[in-house]
């Protein structure tokens, strides 16, 4: 392997994680590709961060009712991709899930080590619904129906991983797997000829992968439960609260799903229906996955341990793996 074409990896901060690229160009090449790879970044915080005051989605979110307000190319397509999938999940996915997040200990307000009590819960409830949102993606104009706070986390990460694949495909970079706090995409080859291979993390044990996935033109991404979550003791015994909510319910998922791993063209899309599934949990989450040919594996808890579901489509991709 000659040094011009060897594999480089480039590092960086985003969106409170890491991202990371590795692709094959030449050594000149990598500082401007790294200032293009961050740049990108920098600009979906600052459109869709909820924890910059000052991005678009914060202004919006402190905006009076019936203020209107014209978002950016980006910001509309990810929020029109994330309205779509509230409405085809009925609200087991939702963008205004922002007040229990907060609620909750997992957004900008702050975390937090008790479940809050039920009437602040129920304040928070009435605040989050979908379809208070008036949004027409042909104007790119948002209304705010006063109080709605959009949260887009579950989707975002996803929608930068998707900008910098598409921006380094576009600078020459056909060959390259770009990931951004876990969630990844990944385009052509190695230069050695082999593919991008990518370990799914069986949960609770980084040693350990529950499928090995070669990607090239797919971008997979994972929601779990194990990793972000509070404690609460109380009566002799401590009971754990999930990050990932149910925006129908208001509280976090309880269910045996530990986690849900998706494959597909637009990590935005996959990163967005890892989280609604995971909600939906094992027999409607397996259930919609099928009905709408996703390629989806779910890692469930039984008996002690972890057992793997997975739809054909995912079943598929291992076996030409």
């Amino acid at each position: 392997m000659s040094a011009a074409v060897a594999v480089h990896e480039l590092r960086g901060l985003s969106m409170g994680t890491t991202w990371s690229v590795k692709l094959a160009a030449p050594v000149a090449a990598l500082v401007d590709l790294e200032r293009g790879i961050q740049a990108r970044l920098d600009e979906v915080v600052a459109q869709m961060s909820t924890w910059e005051a000052g991005s678009d989605i914060s202004r919006y979110n402190r905006a009076d009712a019936g203020s209107a307000h014209t978002l950016p190319a980006p910001f509309a397509e990810v929020l029109a991709a994330a309205l779509a999938l509230a409405a085809d999940t009925d609200g087991a996915y939702d963008p205004t899930v922002g007040p229990l997040t907060d609620l909750w200990g997992f957004g900008p307000a702050g975390a937090r080590a008790q479940a809050p009590e039920p009437a602040p819960l129920a304040q928070a409830r009435e605040r989050v619904d979908w379809r208070r949102v008036r949004f027409d993606a042909a104007t790119r104009e948002l209304i705010q129906p006063g109080a709605a706070y959009l949260d887009l986390s579950s989707i975002a990460k996803g929608y930068g991983v998707d900008r910098v694949a598409d921006w380094l495909l576009a600078q020459g970079c056909g060959d390259c797997l770009v990931e951004v706090g876990g969630e990844l995409r990944a385009h052509g080859r190695k230069p050695d000829g082999s593919a991008w291979r990518v370990a799914v993390e069986q949960p609770g044990r980084e040693d350990e992968a529950a499928a090995v996935i070669a990607l090239d033109g797919l971008a997979i991404a994972t929601s779990g439960d194990y990793r972000r979550y509070f404690e609460q003791t109380g009566a002799g015994a401590a009971r754990r609260y999930s990050h990932t909510l149910d925006p129908r319910t208001g509280t976090p998922i309880d269910h045996t799903v530990a986690s849900v791993t998706v494959l597909h063209e637009r990590c935005m899309h996959a990163d967005a229906l890892a989280t609604a599934l995971t909600v939906l949990g094992a027999r409607a989450g397996l259930a919609y996955a099928n009905r709408r040919r996703l390629a989806a594996m779910f890692v469930l808890r039984e008996g002690g341990g972890f057992v793997s579901r997975a739809t054909p489509g995912f079943v598929a991709r291992q076996r030409s793996t």
